[in-house]
C-alpha cells in the first residue's frame, strides 16, 4: 500500500489569504504545502497576442489552463484568476483599508437578517500594517514627472472638486522606484529583496503601460508571487502548481485529507492524489472555497455555508468622448496603471447618506484595442455583440452553464476607442446572496441587485454627474440592461460569525466544530468590504496566522458586539467599571505521558506547553475573596491534540488552601480547549506550595503538575479518569520575561501593583517554614 503523504499544513489556493498563510506558517517552522490549480507566470509569460489571449482562460474540460476564470450567475458575472498568486495577478493594485465605521455590528438588512463583523478596524490595524510592509505600497506619484500629466487622474480630480466630493490617490502595490524612498522612474531594474524571487527573472519599475489587469510582464506589480510566496518558498514552503483540489475529508486520528488532481496541459491527463495535514487553510477564492466545502459535506459544518454572498458593490460604467483637462484633445486612459485615483462616497454610518462606496478611474492597454473591433464599425456585428446575443439566448433557454471561460476564449477582435474612460465602482451592497451546488455539482449563486437598488442608483447617479462635469457621454455596461453586474470582488459563502448559527468560521477564520480548518479568503467575509478587498483579506490572514501560531490575540470587540457577554466577561477578564485590573503572561513547557494518571511519574512522553495571559479584573476584589479567581487566556501546544489549540475558557486561582486540610496552598489552573478531532478536553493543573525550606520556593512556584481529562468539567464536577498527565516548568529566561509582562489598567495602577506584590511575597513567607513536605496527588 502506498504511504499517504502527510504535512503540518496544506493551503488550498495562493491568492492574498493563501500567500500570507504560506509564508507565516512556513516561517514558523511548519511543513507547509500550497496547492494552486493554475500555472506559475514569470514576468514576460503573461499572454498578449490574440492567439495567446484566446487560450488564456481556465476550463480544463475544454483543455484550457489559462489565467482568467469567468463565471455567470443569477444577477452577476464574475472574473477571477487561476495562477500562482491568485487574484493578485489580475487585480488593479489598490490596497485600501476597510473604513473603520463600516465594520458593522448587527446592521439590519432590507429583507430580514443582519450584517455583523466579528472583528473591528482596531483588531486589524497591526495586520494591515504588516501586509502593507510586506507587499510594498505607495500612491501614484503625481508629484514627479511624467506621472503628474496623467489625463484620467486629472479628470477625476477635477470632477470631484466641482462636485464637492472627496478625491484621493489610494495606495498601490506597484514599484515605481527601484527601492523604498527612491525617486520613481519607469523601466529601471528593481533592487533585490532579502529573499530570492521564486521566478528568478529581473523585475523593473512600472512603465505605465496599463496592463495591470492582464498580468504584469515587467514584474513591477508587487503581486503575491513576488512578495509573500517568494518569501514562503525561501522558508521552505512547497508551492505546487496545476494542482486542483476537488474535496476535503476528515483524517482518521485527526486532521484532514485533501483530494486533488494534477493537470498536465501538454497531454490533458489528470493524476489523482491525496495529502494529509493537521491544519488546512482554504484560500481558493470565494467561488473555489465555497464549491469545495459545499461538495465535501464535512460533518458538523454550519448551515451558514453558502450565505452572505455579495459582489462588493462592483459596477463598471463608461464615459465616452471624454476630453483632457484643457478640453482640446480626447482623453487617453492609457499611459498609467489601471487605477490611479479614487472618489469616496460617505456612508450613513460616517456622516453621509445611504450605503457608501468608491469610484475609481479605469484604464486599459492600447494593444487590446482589437477586442473592441466591431464597436466602432457601423453596421457590423462584433464578436462582443455575438457573445451578448448568445448570452441572451442562453437566458431564454434556461441553460445553466455557469462557467463562461470556454465561450470567452472565442471572444477576440480589434479596434481603437480614444476618449473612453472606464469608471470602476464598489461599495457596501447587500450581502444576501446564497451560493449552492445544483444537481450536477455546479456552483450557483442566487443574488440580484434588487435589494441593493438604492446603493447602485446612488453610484450610477454620481457617475452620471461626473460625466456631465467632464462634458462626456455616460453609458452603462450592456449587462446592466438586464440588471446584471460584473464583479471582480465576489465575497462571502463561508462567512465569519460569533457562533455556528451566524457563520461558518470564527473571527480568526477557524471553522466552527472543525478545529484546524480555516478559511482565509474572500469567502470568510460576512459582508462587503466597500473598498477594494485585497488588503483586508491579507490582514485577516495575517491575524489568523498570528492566532494559529501564537494563540495570544483577544477575540476583539467585534466578537461580542450586540450579543450577550462572553464567559470571560461574566467571570472577569476585563477591568471592572471602578476598579483596577492587572494582567501578566506565563509560559511553561514540559512533557505529557498518555495514559498516566500520576503526574509525578517522570519526564518521559511527548512535549506539551502553554502560554497564558492571566487577568485579574479588580485587584481589590481579587485580594479580598478567598478563591482569588482570575481569567486565563492563550493557547496549549500539544502535538497529540493537534498542535496549538486555543484556550476556550480558562480559570486561575492563586494561593487557595489545599483540599486535604494540610495547610498547604496551591495555584490552580483549569483550561478548557478542543483537540483537532473536535473532542472537548480540560487541562487541570496545580502548583504545590509546601511548608518547608525557603530553598523550595523556586521549584514549587515554577513547577506545574497537571492531568488532561475528557470533556469540559467545571470546578464542582468530577473530572473522570485522566487521559494522561505530566509536569510543566518555567525556565529562568521565561521567568525573567514574565516579570516584564505585568500590566495594569484603571485608577491607582501602581498602587494596585504594589499591593499585589506585597500580598504575593507575604503569602510565600507565611507558607515556607522549617518543615518540608512531599507533593501529593
Amino acid at each position: 500500500m502506498e504511504t499517504m503523504e502527510n504535512v503540518d499544513a496544506v493551503i488550498v489556493g495562493s491568492g492574498f489569504g493563501g500567500s500570507v498563510a504560506a509564508y507565516r506558517l512556513a516561517d514558523a517552522g511548519l511543513a507547509t504545502v500550497v496547492l494552486e490549480r493554475g500555472r506559475s507566470y514569470a514576468p514576460g509569460q503573461f499572454p498578449r497576442s490574440p492567439a495567446e489571449v484566446g487560450k488564456a482562460f481556465w476550463d480544463p474540460s475544454e483543455n484550457l489552463y489559462g489565467l482568467f476564470d469567468v463565471w455567470s450567475f443569477k444577477g452577476c458575472d464574475s472574473v477571477v484568476s487561476s495562477g500562482l498568486g491568485g487574484g493578485s495577478l489580475i487585480y488593479a493594485n489598490v490596497m485600501l483599508r476597510k473604513d473603520e465605521k463600516w465594520f458593522v455590528h448587527e446592521q439590519a438588512l432590507p429583507e430580514g437578517g443582519y450584517e455583523h463583523w466579528p472583528v473591528t478596524r482596531a483588531d486589524l490595524e497591526p495586520h494591515y500594517e504588516a501586509a502593507e510592509r510586506m507587499i510594498g505600497v505607495r500612491p501614484y506619484p503625481t508629484e514627479h514627472e511624467p506621472y503628474s500629466r496623467t489625463g484620467k487622474t486629472q479628470a477625476l480630480q477635477d470632477a470631484a472638486a466641482q462636485l464637492g466630493l472627496e478625491w484621493f490617490r489610494p495606495p498601490l502595490a506597484i514599484s515605481f522606484g527601484t527601492h523604498t524612498g527612491a525617486v520613481p522612474r519607469p523601466r529601471e531594474p528593481l533592487a533585490e529583496p532579502p529573499y530570492p524571487n521564486l521566478h528568478g527573472v529581473l523585475r523593473t519599475t512600472c512603465r505605465l503601460c496599463g496592463e495591470c489587469d492582464i498580468g504584469c510582464n515587467d514584474g513591477s506589480k508587487n503581486s503575491m508571487d513576488h512578495t509573500y510566496l517568494s518569501a514562503a518558498a525561501h522558508r521552505g514552503a512547497d508551492l505546487r502548481t496545476l494542482t486542483e483540489v476537488k474535496g476535503v475529508r476528515l483524517r482518521d486520528g485527526g486532521g484532514y485529507l485533501v483530494d486533488y488532481v494534477r493537470h498536465d496541459p501538454e497531454t490533458g491527463r489528470r493524476e489523482a492524489g491525496s495529502i494529509g495535514c493537521a491544519k488546512l487553510v482554504m484560500a481558493a477564492g470565494t467561488y473555489g472555497t465555497a464549491r469545495i466545502l459545499l461538495g465535501s459535506r464535512l460533518p458538523g459544518m454550519s448551515r451558514a455555508l453558502g450565505t452572505r454572498f455579495s459582489g462588493n458593490g462592483d459596477l463598471l460604467t463608461f464615459l465616452f468622448n471624454t476630453k483632457d483637462r484643457d478640453r482640446l484633445r480626447p482623453l487617453d486612459p492609457g499611459g498609467a496603471p489601471v487605477i490611479t485615483s479614487a472618489i469616496r462616497l460617505p456612508d450613513e454610518l460616517d456622516g453621509g447618506w445611504g450605503r457608501g462606496g468608491y469610484i475609481e478611474d479605469g484604464g486599459y492597454p492600447a494593444f487590446v484595442d482589437w477586442t473592441l473591433r466591431g464597436l466602432d464599425v457601423p453596421g457590423s456585428v462584433s464578436r462582443a455583440a455575438e457573445f451578448l446575443w448568445e448570452r441572451f439566448l442562453q437566458f431564454l433557454s434556461g441553460s445553466s452553464d455557469t462557467n463562461l471561460s470556454a465561450e470567452l476564449a472565442e471572444l477576440t477582435g480589434g479596434s481603437r476607442s480614444v476618449g473612453t474612460l472606464p469608471l470602476l465602482g464598489m461599495g457596501r451592497d447587500i450581502p444576501d446572496g446564497v451560493l449552492a451546488l445544483d444537481g450536477e455539482g455546479r456552483l450557483t449563486a442566487d443574488w440580484t441587485v434588487r435589494t441593493s437598488r438604492a446603493y447602485f442608483d446612488r453610484l450610477r447617479t454620481t457617475m452620471q454627474r461626473i460625466a456631465d462635469v467632464l462634458d462626456a457621454d455616460y453609458e452603462d455596461n450592456p449587462l446592466w440592461l438586464r440588471e446584471r453586474v460584473i464583479s471582480v470582488h465576489p465575497l462571502g459563502g463561508a462567512p465569519m460569525g460569533r457562533h455556528p448559527g451566524e457563520g461558518v468560521c470564527d473571527g480568526f477564520g477557524e471553522v466552527f466544530g472543525l478545529p484546524g480548518l480555516y478559511v482565509a479568503d474572500g469567502a470568510a467575509l460576512p459582508g462587503p468590504v466597500g473598498a477594494n478587498p485585497a488588503l483586508t483579506i491579507a490582514a485577516l490572514s495575517e491575524r489568523m496566522c498570528r492566532q494559529m501560531i501564537h494563540g495570544d490575540l483577544d477575540p476583539g470587540a467585534g466578537a461580542a458586539g450586540g450579543s450577550a457577554p462572553t464567559e470571560g466577561a461574566v467571570d472577569g477578564g476585563g477591568r471592572a467599571e471602578d476598579g483596577t485590573s492587572l494582567s501578566f503572561t506565563e509560559e511553561m513547557r514540559g512533557r505529557y505521558v498518555a495514559g498516566a494518571s500520576d503526574p509525578f511519574a517522570g519526564e518521559q512522553g511527548e512535549r506539551l506547553a502553554f502560554r497564558l495571559t492571566i487577568t485579574i479584573d479588580d485587584v481589590d476584589r481579587f485580594l479580598a475573596e478567598p478563591e482569588r479567581r482570575a481569567v486565563a487566556e492563550g493557547w496549549i501546544d500539544w502535538p497529540g491534540g493537534g498542535g496549538r489549540r486555543r484556550v476556550e475558557r480558562g480559570r486561575f486561582h492563586l494561593f487557595v488552601p489545599d483540599d486535604d486540610g494540610s495547610g498547604r496552598k496551591e495555584m490552580r489552573y483549569r483550561l478548557h480547549f478542543t483537540d483537532v478531532r473536535g473532542e472537548p478536553r480540560t487541562l487541570v493543573g496545580w502548583k504545590h506550595l509546601c511548608e518547608g525550606s525557603p530553598t523550595h520556593v523556586w521549584s514549587d512556584t515554577t513547577t506545574l503538575y497537571y492531568r488532561i481529562h475528557a470533556g469540559h468539567p467545571e470546578e464542582d464536577e468530577a473530572e473522570g479518569p485522566a487521559l494522561g498527565s505530566g509536569t510543566l516548568h518555567i525556565r529562568l529566561a521565561e521567568f525573567l520575561e514574565q516579570l516584564t509582562t505585568f500590566r495594569t489598567e484603571g485608577p491607582d495602577g501602581l498602587t494596585a501593583l504594589h499591593r499585589f506584590g506585597r500580598f504575593f511575597l507575604g503569602e510565600l513567607w507565611d507558607v515556607y517554614g522549617p518543615d518540608d513536605c512531599q507533593p501529593v496527588s
